[in-house]
């Protein structure tokens, strides 16, 4: 079963939660949890897992050959990232870290002046949860994607990072899928092809407002979808209760705002609740 763990906005306690299930879960099943934040991985602090490094993520970066360059500017004006710089008489030259890898100004160029060349984007990563406090044995891996500092192309570490995962999924129970924030292109490569979303909210008004946005998008999706409230107990429940009865979406759990919950992430703990419990019994029932 491929369950994503998302929601539209960011710190509502993706991560938490997911992290929490994950271990939950792998009391009983072989688990897989993926996070695919590439911008800002964090599962693996939660979890404090080793780190070791699969491989690492490449898109095509043109190459130029100023012999053959006409000086003609077309490669920048295909360029949609605006990576390609060009100037009038001048050779153009192109911003690595801008490169999207779609090839468009290899395939406009008139005179073959570029060719297609290679750029490391991302990398890579899993490791095993390192708990000493836990009192039992977890089959839990967890496998990341992380970005290269200054590059802008997320949607190709997700995609690469999926399909490393997809080619493991069938030695595990569960795949769990720690998606970013938004309702952007990471997020939907993130979503493809999942059995189930947990939307993970917070009951406040911008919460109600991005929860909105990610029902929407998986309405499009057409993907199977409940809602989790987190911190439950503070703000006005009421707004996640309407946006729920609105989409006819459930809200299948909720876990309150407590200082142990505090405690565990200020220690970059992953949280043991029963309301988690529940959540992972009803999970394992349903799969």
């Amino acid at each position: 079963m491929k369950i994503a763990i998302t929601g539209g906005k960011g710190g509502t306690g993706k991560s938490t939660i997911a992290t929490a299930l994950a271990l939950e879960l792998s009391t009983d099943n072989k688990v897989l949890l993926v996070d695919a934040d590439v911008e800002c991985p964090d599962d693996h602090i939660i979890l404090s897992t080793t780190r070791e490094k699969v491989g690492d993520v490449h898109a095509i970066l043109p190459s130029f050959d100023q012999e053959k360059c006409l000086k003609c500017g077309r490669c920048a004006e295909v360029c949609k990232e605006n990576a390609v710089v060009f100037i009038k008489d001048k050779y153009p030259f192109i911003v690595s870290k801008q490169c999207n890898g779609c090839g468009a100004c290899i395939l406009t160029c008139p005179s073959g002046a570029l060719t297609e060349g290679q750029q490391v984007i991302g990398a890579i990563y899993h490791g095993k949860c390192q708990q000493p406090y836990l009192k039992q044995e977890h089959d839990l891996l967890l496998l990341w994607g992380e970005m290269e500092v200054g590059c802008e192309n997320t949607s190709l570490v997700v995609n690469a990072t999926r399909e490393y995962a997809e080619n493991k999924a069938s030695d595990y129970d569960c795949m769990l899928i720690d998606t970013a924030a938004g309702t952007h292109c990471n997020v939907i490569s993130a979503m493809v092809d999942v059995d189930l979303a947990l939307a993970v909210a917070e009951p406040t008004p911008l919460g109600r407002h991005d929860l909105e946005l990610i029902l929407q998008l998986l309405k499009i999706m057409e993907v199977s979808t409940k809602i989790i409230v987190n911190r439950s107990d503070i703000g006005d429940l009421k707004l996640i209760e309407q946006v729920s009865q609105e989409n006819d979406v459930p809200i299948i759990q909720k876990v309150p705002y407590e200082r142990d919950i505090l405690k565990k992430h200020s220690r970059g703990q992953p949280v043991i609740h029963k309301n988690i419990e529940e959540l992972a019994y009803a999970l394992s029932e349903k799969s």
